[in-house]
């Protein structure tokens, strides 16, 4: 059965009063590494790591503080809160939509490794591309190593990447020879050439998942007649 993954969102929310998580990641010992590792940064080497502002790491540095991750309770689909999750809409989906995502969808993070769209995350800041330095490691793709990409094996040979590159290069290079790995990328034609932009790339995966959960997709050839946007 394909297998299918998504970038996560900058802004997230948390959502005790519509669905309940139904399981905690599978990476959570990885991700209770990387709530350590935050703790012990000063509100300033936060902002550092984060590349944000002064409010913004504020807010992180008392989120890392609070967390208990194995009490998390919002489901990761409803978390994420950016322009892909929003034109995604899953707060509308009907039971069989959920029913196609649960067995389908994956969400990649930075924080958490990979998310399935009901396990109960937290809120929290750190993109793929931070430069975290934890056990010799300098960065969270050398981090993860290959455990998000077997993760994804271990469920199909067949995977859709949905992600920005950002996201994508955590998979990328680990994915075995048997695996058949395809990427959707949305551009629009401007001055004789295909440009990529973000905004709307973001928008088109949101719509794309959610009409593939709409039709129930089961095959890499539908999805050609899908046309998002």
């Amino acid at each position: 059965m394909m297998r299918l993954f998504i970038s996560p969102a900058k802004k997230m929310r948390a959502d005790v009063d519509f669905l309940q998580a139904e399981q905690l990641p599978q990476l959570l010992s990885k991700a209770c590494e990387l709530l350590e590792y935050c703790r012990g940064l000063t509100v300033q080497e936060l902002k550092k790591l984060l590349c944000c502002n002064d409010g913004i790491a504020a807010l992180n540095y008392e989120r890392y503080r609070d967390m208990v991750l194995e009490h998390a309770v919002t489901p990761a689909l409803l978390a994420f809160d950016g322009i892909q999750y929003q034109y995604m809409a899953p707060q509308l989906f009907t039971e069989e939509q959920f029913g196609y995502v649960r067995k389908r969808l994956y969400i990649l993070s930075g924080f958490y490794g990979i998310l399935r769209p009901f396990d109960g995350v937290l809120p929290y800041r750190l993109e793929m591309q931070a430069k975290v330095r934890i056990d010799g490691q300098s960065s969270l793709y050398e981090f993860w190593g290959d455990k998000i990409c077997r993760s994804l094996e271990g469920e199909t040979d067949v995977i859709l990447n949905l992600a920005s590159e950002e996201y994508a290069k955590a998979v990328r290079p680990w994915l075995s020879e048997h695996t058949r790995f395809l990427t959707c990328a949305f551009k629009e034609e401007q001055g004789g050439r295909l440009i990529q932009k973000g905004t709307y790339a973001k928008m088109a995966r949101g719509e794309l998942v959610r009409l593939m959960a709409e039709r129930q997709v089961e095959d890499l050839a539908e999805i050609c007649s899908l046309t998002p946007g």
